[in-house]
């Protein structure tokens, strides 16, 4: 049975997704639209992400052992990277990781809390055996298992974008100079803790290179380029801790057990 902590965690998300969606259609659209939508997004994010880092870390402990596990866990990533966004001039594309993993943490909290209390169960599939989940339900919950994968790969390319957006901004002054400084890190993280982000980062990695080598290219460029793969790759392959293989998605489901990310 859900407690009062799993609902307010799905309010955090719900908030999340229908504030996000609101920002990010009027942007799009070019239209005028409020920055309170952009802090509630990121306020309800900080909500959820808050509660299943408590739920996975327990109480904050003054001691380097803690830290060590927050550090390397990616609830707490998100929840710091939430946190800094919040507080930051608003960036409408910093918003779609977060919505994607929203919109899946509340499909699914539909169909296993609310949907029950509304629906009829269908018919058991064998003589006594237990009711099915009603025919929506079903339905809802088998789009969720076919569209995970290929929504993890929009946030990991989506992630990518962000990072090419602040890196940008930096440079036109739109945004902070800490701020492509403070994402190269968390991007960092997720390369090595998603296979997703793996797999994006080199297929970008590849398109940028056949474009750059391609016959008639400056070498200028090629050298340039050369370079800037090299100090990328010490840089990122430097020490870092790595997570364990319990380690698991963005803001989990509520109760502590985050579904797999990679």
């Amino acid at each position: 049975m859900a407690t009062s902590q799993h609902y307010v965690w799905a309010a955090g998300h719900f908030i999340l997704l229908v504030a996000s969606l609101r920002y990010i259609i009027s942007t799009v659209l070019l239209g005028s639209v409020s920055a309170w939508w952009y802090k509630a997004s990121f306020t309800g994010a900080l909500i959820s992400y808050a509660i299943v880092c408590f739920k996975s870390l327990g109480t904050p402990q003054p001691n380097a052992a803690y830290f060590r596990r927050a550090f390397i866990d990616e609830n707490v990533q998100y929840f710091l990277l939430a946190f800094f966004w919040w507080t930051s001039k608003p960036i409408a594309v910093a918003l779609i990781p977060y919505a994607i993993f929203s919109l899946f943490h509340a499909l699914t909290f539909t169909r296993t809390t609310l949907m029950p209390q509304f629906l009829p169960p269908g018919a058991p599939a064998t003589a006594g055996g237990a009711p099915q989940p009603h025919p929506i339900a079903k339905k809802l919950q088998s789009w969720v298992k076919a569209n995970y994968n290929s929504a993890m790969r929009a946030v990991a390319y989506a992630e990518l974008l962000i990072f090419v957006r602040v890196l940008l901004g930096a440079i036109t002054f739109r945004n902070s100079l800490l701020s492509p400084i403070i994402y190269a890190h968390f991007l960092r993280q997720r390369y090595y803790q998603s296979e997703f982000s793996r797999e994006a980062v080199a297929k970008g990695n590849a398109r940028i290179d056949a474009f750059i080598r391609a016959p008639g290219r400056p070498p200028v460029l090629v050298q340039i380029w050369t370079q800037v793969q090299a100090l990328t790759q010490r840089w990122a392959g430097s020490v870092v801790v790595q997570p364990n293989n319990a380690g698991g998605a963005a803001a989990g489901n509520g109760n502590g057990n985050a579904p797999r990310r990679g």
